[in-house]
C-alpha cells in the first residue's frame, strides 16, 4: 500500500512518482494494475464527467460518491480527494468537517487549492490527522479571480510568494504539493526547498512526480491542454495508454520541453 511515508522515500531516492485522476472503480483497477502510486478524485469531474466548463459547481455530495467509488476498486494506491469549491473557504471548523467526509467515503488525503491564505487550515487539517496535499499555481477554483487558465509565477513577486508558500504548507504539516501551469524553472525551485514531493501537472520534468486529467491523457476529453499528451494514440488499449504515461514519467521521458513553460 501506497502511504506518505511511501511518497517521501521516492522523492529522497529520486524515483518519479505517478498520479492520475480517477472518478470510478473500473480505472482504480486499471491504474493499481500498472503501478501508480496515487489516484486523484478530482473536482475536474465537474468537466470531464458532469459537461461542465468549470470545476465550480461539482458538491460535495459529488466528491463523495466518487470517492466512495474509487475506494471500492483501490487495493494499492493512495487516494487525494479534491475539497470542492465552497467546501473549506469558510472558517476551518467546516473545512474540518467537510474533510472528515471525503476521508469516511474513503480518501486518504484531502486536496485544498490556495497559497499563504489557506495555511491556517493545512494547519488545523494536519493537526488532527487529515493528511493535507496543498495546490499552487494554476487553481482552477479561482479561475474567474485569475481571468482565466493561465500560467501562474511568471512576475517574480508572485514566484516569490509561491515559494514561500509552499514553505508555509509544508511547515504546517502538509504532506504534499502540487504545481500546476507554472515556469518549469520555478517549480524546480520549489521542489529543491521543500522536504515533501511535488507533484507537477504543467510544470516541467523536475518535480518529483507528475499527474494528468485522465481523459487529457486518453485523447477523449475536447482542446486538451498544451501540457498534456495522448498516450492512447500510441497504444492498442486504456490500460496499455495508462502503463505508456506511468513508464514515461518514471524516466522523465514526460513531460517534454514542449508540455512545459518558460
Amino acid at each position: 500500500m501506497i502511504t506518505v511515508t511511501t511518497l517521501r522515500k521516492m522523492k529522497e531516492k529520486g524515483e518519479k512518482i505517478t498520479m492520475l485522476t480517477c472518478y470510478d472503480a473500473s480505472f482504480a483497477k486499471v491504474m493499481n494494475n500498472v503501478g501508480v502510486e496515487i489516484l486523484l478524485i478530482g473536482d475536474s469531474l465537474g468537466m470531464t464527467i458532469q459537461g461542465h466548463t468549470s470545476t465550480l459547481p461539482v458538491t460535495l455530495e459529488h466528491m463523495i460518491y466518487h470517492t466512495q467509488n474509487v475506494a471500492k476498486g483501490n487495493q494499492k494506491a493512495l487516494l487525494v480527494a479534491d475539497l470542492p469549491f465552497g467546501a473549506y473557504e469558510g472558517s476551518v471548523e467546516s473545512a474540518f468537517q467537510n474533510s472528515v467526509q471525503l476521508m469516511k467515503a474513503g480518501a486518504h488525503m484531502v486536496k485544498l487549492e490556495g497559497g499563504l491564505d489557506q495555511v491556517e487550515k493545512t494547519a488545523y487539517l494536519s493537526k488532527r490527522s487529515i493528511p493535507v496535499c496543498a495546490h499552487l499555481g494554476l487553481t482552477p477554483q479561482s479561475v474567474n479571480a485569475l481571468g482565466g487558465y493561465r500560467v501562474q509565477g511568471r512576475d517574480q513577486a508572485v514566484a516569490d510568494e509561491m515559494i514561500e508558500a509552499a514553505k508555509a504548507h509544508e511547515a504546517a504539516g502538509a504532506s504534499l504539493i502540487v504545481l500546476e501551469c507554472i515556469p518549469k524553472d520555478l517549480a524546480k525551485a520549489i521542489t529543491a526547498q521543500v522536504n515533501i514531493p511535488v507533484i507537477g501537472i504543467g510544470a516541467g520534468v523536475d518535480c518529483d512526480g507528475q499527474v494528468l486529467v485522465l481523459q487529457d491523457m486518453l485523447g477523449i476529453y475536447p482542446d486538451p491542454p498544451s501540457f498534456s499528451h495522448n498516450f492512447l494514440a500510441e497504444t492498442n488499449s486504456v490500460a496499455l495508454a495508462v502503463k505508456a504515461y506511468v513508464d514515461a514519467v518514471k524516466t522523465s521521458q514526460f513531460p517534454t520541453e514542449q508540455h512545459s513553460f518558460n
